[in-house]
């Protein structure tokens, strides 16, 4: 009988490390790739924040319309985002995604274009439109190959785009912005457009080429490898609740309603940041556009780190809720502390650094949840609602913050105005939230 037990024991250590080194292998086939498209995108929906005084000077924009200019694009990635999903399943994932990163290149790059605000707000509504869909379409795919044990790691390393756009993107849109002004005629803020834009053409039909639509059409799978797979969602499917499985009873769900007003919370932070936190840091008192760009890269850095750590945490102990409250209590701090120290630069930056690492990694465990709660292909449906309502934050937290610091006369006071927002949603989660039954 011992014999047998340790025989059973070694068996089952070796099946957990196949599984373990074939999900690795799985993971770089198509994380990489999946995040180097989510950075590009990601930029080109906030690198007008870094254009803003250029363009400003050039195209005659007062704040207000700059802050419109920056909410046009989330009036069409809204617009189109629910719709969108249905080219997804039609289309299928990798064709999809593809479309989305070539049409949205083009689109970025024709901001060069852009003489006046009506342009402007024109082109940006557009980029809006092309990539409307793109992150449910990801957060589909990656839930096709991996079961929900693996899904917090899984997630954190794509949303690790999030804060590298900003921590790699940043310091480049501040050199792009200093060097290349007036160079061949262009401005500089149009080259930062057309240099961010164009690679996300080729990125693009990188992934027709390198994506598999689905675990059967993988070539470089044994079938074996193919069966382990499949199994393992079979068996997230058999502990789904099938009562979410129609496009309609995803929509009219209490789960969404929750989901939709914590995400917009966790995005309204995020926007926050993206589009004030340069401004932020010129206010007190750094106004080198170079040293901006790598200021306001340090805070994006340090939440990539926090990303791989929360995350890996998160996956282990299966604990979703208690992670995803940890995190926006400190973005709240973090926010509050921020506007507290807005005139002393030191201090200013560690908060940011606390309000930016809560902000971001809340996004990946906050996903793991609703990836969870929904099965089938209302996994597409159910996180474009999802997403939909929580972008529209992009179109409140530029008009909302400058609004208030217009109002009130005070720099910070917009931003101070989202912190409250974050406590409210912590209540939300400790009474509404439960967290996805737990599949090893």
């Amino acid at each position: 009988m011992v014999a047998m037990t340790g025989v059973s024991a070694v068996e089952r250590v070796t099946d957990e490390l196949k599984e373990l080194l074939l999900y690795r292998r799985v993971a770089w086939r198509i994380v990489p790739l999946a995040i180097i498209c989510f950075v590009f995108s990601y930029f080109d929906r906030i690198n007008i924040s870094f254009a803003k005084a250029q363009m400003q000077a050039d195209l005659g924009l007062g704040d207000a319309a700059y802050g419109l200019a920056g909410s046009m694009f989330f009036v069409g990635y809204v617009l189109f985002e629910v719709p969108s999903s249905i080219g997804l399943k039609k289309y299928g994932a990798p064709r999809w995604i593809s479309r989305i990163m070539v049409s949205l290149g083009i689109a970025t790059a024709a901001l060069v274009f852009a003489y006046n605000q009506y342009t402007l707000y024109f082109l940006r509504f557009l980029i809006g439109v092309m990539e409307a869909g793109f992150g449910p379409a990801i957060l589909f795919y990656l839930a096709c190959w991996f079961p929900r044990k693996y899904l917090a790691r899984i997630n954190g390393l794509w949303f690790l785009a999030v804060p590298l756009a900003g921590a790699l993107g940043s310091p480049l849109a501040g050199l792009i912005l200093g060097n290349l002004q007036g160079v061949m005629g262009l401005a500089g803020w149009q080259w930062l457009f057309l240099l961010t834009g164009l690679p996300c053409v080729i990125l693009g039909f990188c992934v027709l080429w390198k994506l598999d639509r689905d675990i059967q059409s993988a070539k470089w799978l044994s079938a074996e490898e193919k069966s382990i797979l499949e199994g393992n969602l079979d068996s997230d499917r058999r502990n789904a609740d099938s009562t979410h499985g129609s496009l309609w009873r995803v929509l009219l769900t209490k789960e969404v309603a929750v989901f939709a007003l914590i995400y917009f919370v966790i995005k309204l932070a995020s926007y926050g940041l993206n589009f004030w936190m340069p401004h932020l840091i010129e206010q007190s008192g750094i106004t080198n556009l170079t040293l901006v760009g790598i200021v306001s890269a340090l805070p994006y850095a340090v939440a990539c780190i926090g990303m791989l750590v929360v995350t890996n945490l998160s996956d282990r102990s299966g604990d979703r809720k208690s992670y995803l409250l940890g995190c926006m209590l400190a973005a709240a701090v973090g926010y509050g502390l921020a506007c507290f120290f807005s005139d002393n630069s030191l201090a200013l930056i560690l908060a940011l650094l606390l309000a930016t690492a809560g902000t971001f990694i809340a996004i990946p465990v906050f996903w793991t949840i609703p990836q969870s709660t929904f099965s089938g292909l209302a996994i597409a449906s159910g996180t474009a609602a999802v997403n939909s309502v929580g972008q529209l934050s992009g179109m409140v937290a530029p008009v909302m913050v400058g609004y208030i610091n217009d109002l009130t006369g005070v720099s910070y006071m917009g931003m101070l105005s989202i912190a409250p927002l974050l406590l409210l949603a912590c209540v939300v989660i400790l009474r509404y939230v439960r967290n996805p039954q737990r599949v090893d």
